[in-house]
Parts: structure tokens; C-alpha cells; sequence
């Protein structure tokens, strides 16, 4: 009676014994359990084009649980309007693309991501204004955007489409990258989640690992030789590879936090201090 719920679970004892390690280990034990994930999923997944499919399904579901939090609660109390706009601005441009350049089943995830992302900017900009904190979401968009562009116009995907279509595509996948960033900034500036905000940002963690496994995996089929298949002075996958891991590693701290937070039967995740 009296003892904290979960504190003397295994997985409990396990948190708090990585918390203890220097940070060697805990970068060891981060670099082990990526490799080996990427094995797992090398040795399970046959058409490595599932990992893009199950990102943007994972992407999608993350918005569904923002527009639960929003239909239930009444409520935009955490989530970050700026990165809403970023994600509907990529979202559109790689609906557009995808139209001229593909038009597949990753059309129709990105259609349907794109409206709820309408709508969530929708709820937040006009209906729940009252309780957006614009104090804490302080990250200015063109900060974002315009490096996003800038680079894009070197380096983009040499292909048979259009020049302006292949800006464009590789603007996405650069805007793609740092879009979460007004997020993480403002949960940060709050230093306390609520579990739905949490849930859509882990979300987000899980589909940029996918499409992170996809590359690096797809790199490695293939010795290297994958680097350099398309691109604009052998730059563009290397360009797609690196804006992947950058995500990645920008939502891993979060995810760390977020399991450490389920495992321990905590409503709230908490971010340390910076």
C-alpha cells in the first residue's frame, strides 16, 4: 500500500538505471536498439515501399488523435499552430507532386492528411482561438521555410518531370524535416505535455523512423550504390537521407521521455530543463 504505481516495475528499474549511465552508454544503448531495429525490420518487411505507406498511415492516425483531443475537449491547450501550417504547407506541395509525379495509394494518404490538417488549423485559428497559447508557440515559420526553399533549388531530384515539379518535391521533403520543430519549441516552453499532444508527436516519431529505415536500409541493399541513382550532382539522396535522420534524432529525445512517461503510468509527459 503507498507505493507508487510502477516504481518497482522491471521496465521502471531499467529507466532508471540507463538515467544513471554516462552519457557513452546511453548513446551506445540508443545506437544498438536503432540497428537493431533496422535488422528486425530488413528481415521482416519484403517491400520496402510498406515503410512509406505505414509512415503516412501513422501520420494520419496522429492527426486523427489531435482532432479527437479537439472534438472532445473542447480544447488547443499545447499544440503548436505554426507546425500545423508548416505540415499542411508540405502536405499540399507533396499532394501536388504526387498528382503530377506518381498518383498512388501515398495520393490518397496525403489527401486525406492534408484535410484533417485543414481542419485541425481550422478549430485552432477560429473555434478554439481562446485557448491557443501564442505566447508559447514562438518559433517564426520563415525561419523554416525559407532555407527549405533556398536549398531546394540546388538540390533536387533529377528526374524526367518538370523542373518547377522537382523544386518543389525536394522543397517538401526539406519542409517535411524540420516541420515538427514549433512543436517540440513550445512544448519545451510549457515543459508539460498533455497525453494527446503526446500521442500525435510520438506518432510522428514512429513514421520519420519508417521512412528513415527505408533509405538507410535501401542504402545499404545496395553498397552505397543507392546514394547516387537519382539526384542533381549526386546530392539529392544523400539531401533525403540526412533531412530523415535529422528528424529522427529531433523526435528521439521526445520518445524517450514519452515511453519513459506510458511505462510509469504518468498522465503528463515531462521534458527535462534545457
Amino acid at each position: 500500500m503507498g507505493k507508487k504505481r510502477g516504481s518497482s516495475s522491471p521496465v521502471n528499474t531499467l529507466f532508471a538505471w540507463v538515467r544513471r549511465q554516462s552519457m557513452k552508454v546511453k548513446t551506445f544503448l540508443a545506437v544498438t536498439s536503432v540497428l537493431s531495429s533496422l535488422v528486425a525490420l530488413k528481415f521482416l518487411v519484403k517491400d520496402y515501399n510498406y515503410f512509406f505507406i505505414a509512415s503516412e498511415a501513422i501520420h494520419a492516425a496522429g492527426i486523427l488523435v489531435l482532432i479527437y483531443k479537439l472534438s472532445t475537449q473542447r480544447t488547443c491547450s499545447g499544440l503548436s499552430l505554426k507546425t500545423q501550417e508548416l505540415t499542411a504547407i508540405f502536405l499540399a506541395v507533396r499532394l501536388y507532386c504526387s498528382f503530377v509525379m506518381e498518383g498512388d495509394i501515398h495520393t490518397v494518404l496525403d489527401f486525406a492528411t492534408l484535410l484533417s490538417t485543414v481542419w485541425v488549423i481550422y478549430m485552432i485559428r477560429l473555434k478554439l482561438k481562446s485557448s491557443y497559447i501564442v505566447e508559447l508557440d514562438n518559433m517564426p515559420i520563415y525561419y523554416l521555410v525559407v532555407p527549405s526553399v533556398v536549398l531546394a533549388i540546388p538540390i533536387h531530384p533529377y528526374t524526367q518531370h518538370s523542373y518547377i515539379s522537382r523544386i518543389l518535391w525536394a522543397f517538401c521533403v526539406y519542409l517535411e524535416s524540420v516541420s515538427v520543430l514549433p512543436q517540440l519549441r513550445m512544448m519545451q516552453n510549457a515543459k508539460m505535455i498533455e497525453p494527446f499532444t503526446a500521442h500525435y508527436v510520438f506518432a510522428l516519431g514512429i513514421a520519420r523512423f519508417l521512412g528513415c529505415a527505408y533509405w538507410i536500409i535501401q542504402v545499404y541493399d545496395t553498397a552505397g550504390a543507392y546514394m547516387y541513382l537519382i539526384g542533381s550532382g549526386y546530392f539529392w539522396v544523400p539531401m533525403v537521407l540526412l533531412s530523415e535522420i535529422v528528424q529522427t534524432f529531433i523526435l528521439a529525445d521526445f520518445c524517450y521521455y514519452y515511453i519513459k512517461s506510458a511505462v510509469t503510468g504518468q498522465l503528463l509527459v515531462t521534458l527535462p530543463p534545457v
